[in-house]
């Protein structure tokens, strides 16, 4: 049994460390939060790492200007040791091209991190210039994550890439809360909960500190009721009549972008689209939809009459497909072609175009490069490879498709946007996710992406599904639950029904605003402590 007065000298420790052992103190607490994220979920964790991070910004006060910097610093060992480990992944996207992009991985696995990690670190130091003695710096330090956590998914186009709130995905009931507050409300209550055992040796008892932790205790009881009665009040049902087809090629990449396997490509995906799937299966005519993954063909869609012509003998009267595709600018059919949309085209059966949507949230460094003239002109160029980047759409909006409610189309990692799914359209029916996990291997990259797909699920309560070229595929109801997906690493096909909408939930009809009211609730907490302890 681990004695109260041993976590008094392990604390103290923390808090009076400094030098390389608290820049190694942080780095460890950082990587320790990593696995609260996915595919290991192991969120009990931060509650050993986020107590570490109050001490240690509670011995930041030693330091000079009221311990601000050392608060900062403090922030971006931590942020590096969360970020490394969590998104080392990214650096297999340079060995695809391997030859021109390899000598850029080191950059990436460690110039990524070391920029979001100036987010923690602007976090904490934030926390440090309203730290205050007793419980209320645990909100400080929830208020200061949170806002530089939401400033990390909107500067620069934005990376909310495993942001603290996704620690609380599993059990699914504790996710559930997501549809009131959303992930940046998600976030304050993790950082929030997980960090308040720190405060049980603020008192010179054990007992003193007691209050706090046990109230967070309560909140999480709470959200995890909630859950449960909403996951019981909202069993899975279905959309009558229609049935999906989702479609997992396992391209590898240098096979989708050399336009020289463009044949095999073909032969690939309609076998595989049209394969049995029990014995008293027809193949592709039995599915109302069938659904391809992001950018699936390394040539431009449309203009190859001869594809076209073959996807319309694959579909049934009562069929059409979904699929990603790079879209030429409107021009000459036959002019040369400079620059491209990364798109989604929904096709009917006799080959035609019903609607498209283009790309608007693109994927720095790797669909464009900022400064892109610039950029090129010093020799550079982004991991697809397209002259002049990929061209930003103009309006995120509902597609119309045959036999189905309107569907809200997001492209690879628009799925990790929560504003993102709002638009100007009516309330869709479901969301499809085109992607190309491919880039990361066999990795916990696409894990992380589909608990974010997931989540969006949650916070709308609308259904999603997902078709990655090599997985993870999956279908997800309006509250969460994944009924079908297919693994990792994987070829195959996925049927299933699509699962029915519920009502807009609060954060549908909200938005942010009842973490903002959570948020300013708790500053204003914290600035009255503050405003009280320097009274005389």
């Amino acid at each position: 049994m681990i004695r109260p007065s041993s976590i008094r000298g392990v604390a103290l420790g923390v808090v009076l460390a400094w030098g390389w052992k608290r820049a190694a103190i942080a780095v460890a607490a950082g990587a320790l939060s990593a696995l609260a994220m996915a595919p290991f979920n192991a969120w009990p964790v931060l509650a050993i790492s986020l107590r570490v991070v109050v001490w240690l910004i509670d011995g930041a006060a030693a330091g000079a200007r009221r311990g601000i910097p050392a608060a900062a610093l403090t922030g971006f060992c931590f942020g590096m040791g969360y970020f490394v480990p969590g998104l080392y992944w990214i650096g297999n996207a340079f060995l695809v091209d391997a030859e021109t992009f390899a000598w850029l991985m080191p950059f990436a696995v460690l110039g990524l991190p070391a920029y979001l990690a100036l987010f923690h670190a602007l976090g904490f130091a934030l926390a440090r210039s309203i730290w205050t003695r007793g419980p209320t710096r645990i909100l400080a330090l929830a208020v200061c994550l949170t806002a530089s956590e939401w400033l990390r998914g909107h500067a620069l186009t934005g990376f909310p890439w495993n942001t603290f709130g996704y620690a609380l995905s599993q059990p699914l009931a504790l996710a559930q809360s997501a549809s009131l507050i959303g992930l940046w409300g998600m976030t304050f209550l993790a950082v929030a909960i997980f960090a308040s055992p720190a405060v049980l040796i603020d008192g010179k008892r054990w007992r003193d500190g007691w209050h706090l932790p046990a109230a967070a205790a309560a909140v999480l009881v709470l959200m995890g009721a909630f859950g449960a009665i909403r996951l019981a009040q909202h069993p899975t049902s279905l959309v009558r009549d229609l049935k999906l087809r989702i479609m997992q090629p396992n391209l590898q990449q240098d096979v989708k972008f050399n336009y020289g396997a463009k044949a095999d490509v073909m032969r690939r995906y309609l076998a595989l689209s049209d394969r049995a799937s029990g014995p008293n299966s027809t193949g592709v005519r039995d599915t109302n939809i069938l659904i391809w993954p992001e950018s699936a063909f390394p040539f431009f869609l449309t203009r190859e009459a001869d594809a076209m012509a073959q996807i319309a003998d694959l579909l049934a009267p009562d069929t059409v497909l979904i699929t990603g595709s790079v879209r030429a600018p409107d021009g000459p059919r036959n002019g040369p072609i400079t620059r491209a949309y990364n798109s989604i085209y929904v096709i009917d059966h006799d080959g035609s175009v019903l609607s498209y949507y283009d790309k608007l949230h693109l994927v720095p460094f790797g669909e464009y490069l900022p400064f892109q003239d610039l950029m090129e002109r010093i020799g550079l160029e982004q991991l697809t490879r397209v002259q002049g980047g990929f061209i930003v759409g103009t309006a995120r909006r509902n597609l119309e498709v045959p036999h189905a409610p309107r569907v809200l189309p997001l492209i690879c990692y628009e799925a990790i946007f929560p504003g993102d799914i709002s638009g100007s359209d009516e309330r869709p029916g479901w969301i499809v996710n085109l992607t190309n996990d491919g880039w990361f291997g066999i990795s916990t990259g696409p894990h992380q992406h589909l608990q974010q797909a997931q989540w969006r699920a949650i916070e709308q309560g609308l259904p999603l599904v997902r078709s990655a070229n090599t997985g993870i595929s999956a279908v997800i109801d309006p509250v969460g639950r994944i009924i079908a997906q297919l693994p990792l690493g994987a070829e195959g096909i996925l049927d299933a029904a699509l699962p029915a909408a519920l009502r807009p939930t609060i954060y549908a009809k909200a938005g942010d605003i009842p973490a903002i009211i959570l948020l300013v609730i708790a500053l204003g907490t914290v600035v009255r402590r503050r405003v009280a302890e320097k009274r005389p």
